[in-house]
């Protein structure tokens, strides 16, 4: 009889009842099976007795039959056979029985220990599963929960909101977290509605000492508790109470960084899923709290050296921009002054490179605490950049904030610092004042007037503080400048700074010896500016290799132009910035272009200042090895400008010196000059250096160097410089006179 099969069952409780009815009915069927068994064994047995005495009783009848002796010995012969056979056989069955009893004897023990596993899983698979409206509802609640900014830094209200919907899914009295900040255990508890007073007091008085012991930290650690009330639709209940809790692990997962805990209430038959649920909760609250605690103070970090100076826990310039400009328009509103003071630590490069960057560092971290010491409430100190730092002082006017800067001077100035082997030193601050509204009132304005009395103090020797006065007219005179700059970069890059050539000449014969190429540049009102009133922009602002190139092969491409008409090329002095001894590639420029265009490199006479000249002996010598390697000549202008000019001429080897013309324009009235001309010209000449004397603008003058023995000469006297070199027709002194 076969069992028809049921339906499907809807829990897994059911299933579970339903599989072990169907092992019974098994169980039941071979029990029955075994009984069948056993009976016909019976019966076969009992046939095989009964049988076995007929042929016993037949065999003592035939004893009495009057049968021949071999008749009665066959008959007894086979019925002693047949009898022999049912003994056996009656042997063969009760050894079967005897082994199908073992059987049914093991049947039975595995039958009932499958029963008992079955038995043993289901209830395992009922404890791991959930149904299927609890798990959705989680899911649901599951898929709301998303870090963002806000929550992050409100954690604790996104906590709440948070397990006010876990509490939808499955009903909570209490949750907890139990952080530690710094010596300070912080617990916060989130109290459903629903739970009663009694069990609050209890949380109250017992939470923290279990958290301290489950953290393994000290029992007399501070602690502070924060509460929350989360609202709750669920009704008390008094079944039993139990704590479920799991660690916060820390960053460097070396110790906890924390407890989370839930109490919760669980009855019977219910008890295996909601514990799934709980366990599951905890491991998102433990993500949450976790995750929302690390990156609210990343964030806090952030937000702070944001603002902050990470070496010195000044105000950075961003911070300081944004608070300068707010006080600024408060200033404004209530009519107040304020000032700014800009400091700048002197020399302090020395520093790093005599005892590294991090005494530098440390000297940097002491003047901020001087800072912080000095400044009143309301005040803010700003690390600018590198050793530089801006003080902002509220409601200050400019003879308060000379106070300050003349106290913040003296204490830097009489500090006493060490590096790391304990050897002293001192530093000094250079100091600029500017103050609202008396010098500016923007504060682009102000930023670049502070600059501009830092930058005076700076060239007063440093060590002092400087305001910066009338800051309108600097930072017009310093614009001006900038445009300026502008014009001359504009006029390189259209060809509008062009060469002009004065002629240099033969003092003893007369005749046109050479030219200087100077610069000039053509505006475009048609006027010309000499060089003089750009020559500083060019230098100051990094525009001298542009301008040397530019030179160069203006005058390149005309002494081309002149050799096409058979004319001659005479030698050109070609100024060049100090800029080109760093060895920046201007000589490699200049022969390729000689190259190109089949120029003499021996024609071109590279002349620079002799200040310029000595003030990078180094590559001064690399600078003229090259440029004889490479066939150009060189001379050295303003020649008796510096106090060791003379040691200069045993250091280095010159092809020609150009007497500086200070001391040419005087020698009529002055001894002295005439005496320097003179020995400097006879040194030159015993060396084998020729000398060339300029600013010679009178007849006299010309005469007085002849006297002296001067080899070439040039001055407005002579010639004028002009946009062409000189005509043959003035090629001498005379001819270039008479013109």
């Amino acid at each position: 009889m076969s069992v028809a099969p049921e339906l499907e069952p809807q829990t897994q409780r059911q299933a579970r009842k339903r599989v072990l009815e169907r092992f019974a009915i098994l169980f039941e069927r071979q029990v029955r099976m075994y009984q069948y068994v056993d009976s016909i064994g019976d019966l076969v047995r009992a046939m095989h007795l009964e049988v076995f005495g007929y042929l016993q009783e037949s065999m003592r009848k035939i004893q009495i039959f009057h049968l021949l002796e071999e008749e009665r010995a066959e008959i007894n012969r086979m019925l002693g056979e047949m009898a022999l056979r049912f003994s056996r056989l009656d042997k063969t069955l009760a050894l079967l029985l005897r082994e199908r009893s073992k059987q049914r004897h093991a049947d039975d023990t595995d039958l009932k220990h499958v029963l008992l596993e079955t038995n043993r899983s289901s209830q395992q698979l009922e404890a791991t599963l959930i149904e299927k409206n609890l798990f959705e509802r989680h899911t649901q609640m599951l898929e709301t929960i998303v870090l963002s900014r806000e929550k992050i830094m409100q954690w604790k209200d996104y906590v709440s909101e948070i397990l006010a919907g876990f509490q939808r899914v499955l009903a909570f009295d209490y949750f907890f977290t139990a952080l530690v900040d710094e010596d300070t255990l912080l617990l916060t508890i989130y109290f459903f509605a629903h739970c009663h007073e009694r069990v609050r007091a209890e949380a109250r008085a017992n939470l923290a000492m279990s958290a301290l012991t489950e953290m393994g930290l000290p029992r007399d650690m501070r602690w502070q508790i924060d509460e929350y009330v989360i609202p709750s639709d669920a009704r008390h209940d008094e079944s039993e109470l139990r704590m479920v809790t799991a660690p916060v692990p820390a960053l460097d997962a070396s110790n906890n960084a924390g407890l989370l805990g839930v109490a919760c209430r669980c009855d019977g038959r219910a008890h295996a899923q909601e514990m799934s649920v709980v366990r599951s909760i905890m491991a998102v609250m433990v993500m949450v709290v976790g995750s929302s605690k690390t990156l609210s103070r990343t964030l806090s970090d952030l937000e702070y050296f944001s603002a902050h100076d990470p070496l010195t826990g000044l105000h950075n310039r961003r911070a300081f921009n944004e608070i300068l400009s707010d006080e600024i328009g408060r200033s404004e509103r209530h009519r107040h002054e304020m000032s700014l003071l800009m400091i700048d630590l002197d020399d302090f490069k020395d520093i790093n490179d005599s005892y590294g960057h991090p005494c530098g560092d440390t000297v940097l971290q002491i003047v901020a605490d001087i800072l912080r010491s000095i400044l009143r409430k309301g005040d803010f100190a700003t690390r600018i950049g590198g050793d530089e730092f801006a003080v902002l002082l509220t409601e200050t006017s400019s003879d308060g904030a000379h106070a300050v800067a003349e106290k913040l001077r003296h204490q830097i100035r009489e500090r006493v610092f060490e590096d790391a082997g304990g050897k002293i030193f001192h530093v000094t601050a250079s100091i600029g004042i500017v103050s609202y509204p008396e010098n500016a009132s923007s504060i682009s304005d102000l930023m670049a007037g502070v600059d501009i009395g830092l930058y005076r103090a700076k060239e007063m020797g440093k060590d002092g503080v400087v305001a910066a006065g009338s800051v309108k007219e600097m930072l017009l005179l310093n614009r001006n400048a900038r445009d300026f700059v502008e014009q001359l970069r504009a006029s390189l890059k259209d060809g509008r700074i062009v060469p002009y050539y004065q002629p240099i000449f033969d003092c003893r014969s007369g005749d046109l010896f050479a030219h200087e190429a100077l610069a000039r540049m053509r505006q475009a009102s048609g006027e010309t500016l000499p060089a003089g009133m750009f020559i500083e922009a060019i230098e100051k602002y990094g525009l001298g290799r542009d301008l040397g190139r530019a030179m160069i092969e203006q005058v390149l491409q005309k002494m081309l132009v002149l050799r096409d008409r058979k004319k001659t090329a005479l030698p050109v002095f070609i100024n060049l910035s100090a800029q080109e001894i760093q060895n920046r590639g201007i000589l490699s420029f200049a022969e390729k272009l000689c190259g190109d265009l089949s120029v003499n490199p021996s024609s071109i006479v590279f002349e620079i200042l002799e200040r310029d000249a000595i003030g990078d002996m180094a590559h001064m010598r690399s600078f003229l090895a090259e440029l004889r390697e490479k066939g150009f000549l060189f001379a050295l202008d303003d020649f008796g400008s510096g106090y060791n000019s003379f040691h200069y001429l045993r250091e280095l080897t010159f092809d020609y010196v150009k007497i500086d013309g200070a001391f040419v324009k005087t020698i009529l009235n002055s001894s002295v000059d005439y005496a320097l001309v003179k020995n400097m010209t006879r040194l030159c000449q015993d060396i084998g250096i020729k000398t060339v004397a300029e600013f010679v603008e009178s007849e006299s003058i010309l005469l007085a160097l002849r006297d002296i023995g001067v080899d070439f000469v040039q001055g407005y006297h002579l010639g004028r410089p002009a946009p062409e070199m000189c005509a043959p027709l003035f090629n001498s002194i005379e001819a270039s006179c008479r013109s």
